[in-house]
């Protein structure tokens, strides 16, 4: 298991490369250019700038989250092929410098979906929280406003250019199965997957969050049988997943360490992090500890030691406690904690592993 951070860029974070550095054991940054438009080819001296920021602390740029998918390549409208050029042409400048693994998705929309991004916990700490009800009953654009109202930090899968042409892209999705949405994802794949296998990189696709649909817009990256469909859609180790318990643990249905130790091989990123499920359907994120909400992050960690892991993993969301005001769900604090008892497990089942042979 490489341990990786999430890291938004120079004025763009609270955290710094020079905090990063210093969480045992995390050896680079999950980044990504988050003032280029979605859609657009990234431009190579933005490339290059972050290289030499992480090249200072000696961290790698492996991991890139996200490099987003144009709603007109979800959409499959005929300007998607301009769309998919400009993808191309950004994973052949990744490559330069080092890139491994492109994580993404293909949500249509929205990215992840919370109604209340700082709900307070019972020690007093808060986290990013999801009123089902409310979702059921609010406009979508209620929730495009509310996320607004952070105004201080650009929210990835929220970009404002995009959602001020809200009412259009909802017209346009209606005439969109989910049938439509795998079809046009395999369209994508089959472009972009041979470029990735060129130069040795792994999309590695995220899954929905939540897992269902919202508003009624179509999601297929929900669980098990539609992982499988996906990686047979085109058939390489270039095209993998993103696993991530938290986004598939708001589905109680999910089981994760299945999961994992089905798709162990075609798995180059993990996101670990645990939520609590309430009966109601309404879910919040906790701290890691497994006994604290409803993934069994035990045995999911313990699963990708069974199967040799040697992919990269980060903590993912994390709580916002001891006053740390941040990002919400990217404080440094939390994850701190996330990581390291990620690595008490880890190091246990090493221990494990060792006496027992």
């Amino acid at each position: 298991m490489r341990m990786v951070f999430r890291w938004y860029g120079e004025g763009n974070d609270t955290v710094s490369l020079k905090q990063i550095k210093q969480i045992p054991g995390v050896e680079g940054i999950v980044w990504a250019l988050h003032d280029v438009p979605v859609g657009e080819e990234w431009p190579m001296d933005k490339i290059e700038a972050y290289k030499r920021q992480a090249d200072e602390y000696g961290l790698h740029l492996e991991v890139v989250e996200s490099v987003n998918v144009h709603e007109d390549i979800k959409l499959g409208l005929p300007s998607r092929d301009v769309y998919i050029d400009n993808y191309i042409r950004t994973i052949e400048k990744l490559a330069k410098v080092g890139a491994k693994t492109i994580c993404y998705n293909f949500m249509p929309v929205f990215d992840w979906i919370r109604t209340d991004l700082f709900k307070a916990h019972e020690d007093g700490s808060t986290a990013l929280f999801y009123e089902k009800a409310k979702v059921e009953e609010m406009n979508p654009q209620e929730l495009v406003s509310k996320i607004a109202l952070n105004p201080d930090f650009t929210m990835p899968g929220w970009e404002p250019e995009r959602l001020r042409r809200l009412a259009p892209l909802f017209d346009a999705y209606k005439e969109v199965s989910e049938e439509d949405l795998w079809n046009n994802l395999q369209y994508f794949l089959e472009r972009v997957i041979p470029v990735a296998e060129q130069h040795d990189i792994r999309m590695a696709i995220h899954p929905d969050d939540p897992p269902w649909p919202i508003f009624g817009l179509p999601r297929i990256m929900t669980g098990r049988e539609n992982f499988r469909r996906l990686l047979k859609l085109v058939d390489s180790p270039s095209n993998g997943l993103t696993l991530c318990s938290g986004s598939l643990g708001a589905n109680p249905s999910n089981d994760i360490p299945a999961m994992v130790r089905e798709f162990a091989d075609r798995i180059p990123f993990a996101h670990i992090r645990n939520v609590k499920v309430y009966e109601n359907g309404d879910f919040i994120e906790t701290s890691h500890r497994a006994c604290d909400g409803t993934v069994d992050i035990v045995d999911i960690v313990r699963a990708y030691h069974e199967n040799g892991f040697t992919g990269y993993a980060r903590p993912d969301h994390g709580r916002h406690i001891w006053d740390e005001q941040c990002r919400p769900g990217y404080g440094l604090y939390d994850r701190a904690l996330g990581i390291m008892y990620l690595w008490g497990i880890w190091d246990a089942l090493e221990r494990n592993a060792k006496e027992s042979a």
